[in-house]
């Protein structure tokens, strides 16, 4: 896990910044929110979204593409959602019963540009993330 910046736009196309925490999974980020929050409702409208990853100037992930909700209310979910949601819940140490699993959505980014940089990419492999 790890904190993106989610970049989200509103009705009137002005560009809104946030956090999340982010799970890389198979080559696509997944992140959640609460489902009343400002960033659930712009990405029910537009989709479109951005987000970066940066750990310092050693390491930064950044993705444009548009945002695939796996748990939507009221319709039938993604197929991927239930072992995204043992890894969310295992994850977490949380229980797979509480409310807040229904209380937040979470969603997929379906990237149409990705890109990384490293200032040492084989430095990396040496180098634990900051606990």
């Amino acid at each position: 896990m790890c904190t993106l910046a989610i970049a989200t736009v509103t009705r009137r196309g002005e560009p809104r910044i946030s956090g999340a925490d982010g799970h890389f999974l198979h080559g696509r980020w997944i992140f959640g929110t609460h489902r009343q929050a400002a960033k659930a409702r712009q990405l029910a409208a537009r989709p479109g979204i951005s987000a970066t990853y940066m750990r310092g100037e050693q390491l930064g992930i950044f993705t444009h593409g548009h945002a695939v909700p796996l748990n939507p209310e009221g319709t039938s979910s993604d197929p991927t959602w239930p072992a995204i949601r043992d890894h969310l819940v295992n994850h977490y140490d949380g229980d797979s019963d509480d409310p807040f699993w229904d209380e937040s959505i979470y969603y997929r980014i379906d990237p149409s540009w990705m890109v990384a940089y490293s200032n040492d990419p084989a430095g990396l492999l040496d180098r634990q993330p900051p606990a």
